[in-house]
């Protein structure tokens, strides 16, 4: 076992990206937290970190920091059983689709009470998947509904989503409703190249693969910004459009074809019941702000 103090020092160095930085967070010096990495690459017989800027980790770097953090969310839940506070706030790596994170996501990290830091990183439903199976997060929201090697799976419900464009954009390139060949013709917006959502809709409404042009923008608010102005349709979270819709500003295609997406969230097993509170506040908000299956 490698000493916990170099460890949380190699977490800190690379949460903060700094030794400086890293310094600040634990209280000691800069030479402190370099004396603590260079004893802990020698135990460990490899250099765990790449000295740049932002310090970036090595692959046994980041597993062994990775290692640190598991710790830490075991310590403070079992802080929590015993009734005492925690010494430190655990840090939580999570990977969560954009367009949840733009709508119902932040509200169930609001339910943790300041509990926890977080890392969040962003990835499409359909991938994030891949950074829980290489040990990169401690959870994730995923369209995948089987469980991943080593978690846990809950079901949350379904993210519904709905092709919006402006009223002017759609009497332009939709004169004669939504077909194949309009949507051939149409710009579309996609998030980036792993984003299938609207290729999905535009199949579903026309019973064909449509090749789609699309215009790329890696925001889901400058998503419903950019239909709003008449640069694209796009297929947004009905959270984001309502207002949008109600005031006029937009209208939606295909008789308001819906797409509905299933979301799940897949927590670690190694931390155990440490992500319990985690796992217990997303369900909850998702039954709030997510359709049921069906629905």
């Amino acid at each position: 076992m490698y000493d916990r103090a170099q460890m949380q020092a190699l977490a800190a160095v690379l949460a903060e990206g700094s030794f400086e930085a890293a310094a600040r967070v634990i209280g000691v010096t800069p030479s402190a937290i370099s004396q603590r990495i260079r004893a802990l690459e020698e135990a460990a017989g490899a250099a765990l970190v790449l000295r740049r800027t932002p310090v970036e980790p090595t692959g046994l770097g980041a597993r062994i920091a990775r290692h640190a953090e598991d710790l830490a969310l075991l310590d403070a839940a079992l802080a929590a059983d015993l009734g005492r506070p925690a010494l430190d706030r655990p840090r939580l790596r999570i990977v969560v689709n954009a367009d949840s994170l733009a709508t119902w996501f932040p509200a169930a990290l609001a339910r943790m009470a300041g509990e926890a830091l977080y890392d969040l990183e962003i990835d499409d439903q359909d991938h994030a998947g891949d950074w829980l199976r290489a040990g990169a997060v401690q959870a994730a929201v995923t369209g995948e509904g089987r469980a991943l090697p080593g978690a846990d799976v809950h079901p949350l419900g379904h993210l519904r989503y709905l092709a919006t464009a402006s009223p002017a954009f759609a009497a332009r390139w939709f004169p004669d409703g939504v077909t194949a060949g309009a949507l051939a013709a149409a710009p579309a917006l996609r998030f980036n190249d792993k984003d299938r959502l609207q290729h999905n809709w535009a199949q579903a409404a026309t019973g064909v693969e449509v090749a789609l042009p699309c215009h790329r923008v890696g925001s889901s608010t400058a998503f419903v910004a950019l239909a709003e102005q008449g640069i694209g349709w796009g297929v947004n979270p009905e959270p984001l459009v309502v207002d949008a819709l109600a005031a006029g500003r937009l209208v939606t295609l295909g008789s308001g074809r819906p797409l509905d997406v299933a979301l799940y969230w897949h927590a670690a097993r190694l931390p155990g019941a440490a992500l319990a509170p985690l796992t217990r506040a997303v369900r909850a908000e998702a039954r709030v702000a997510l359709r049921p299956a069906g629905d």
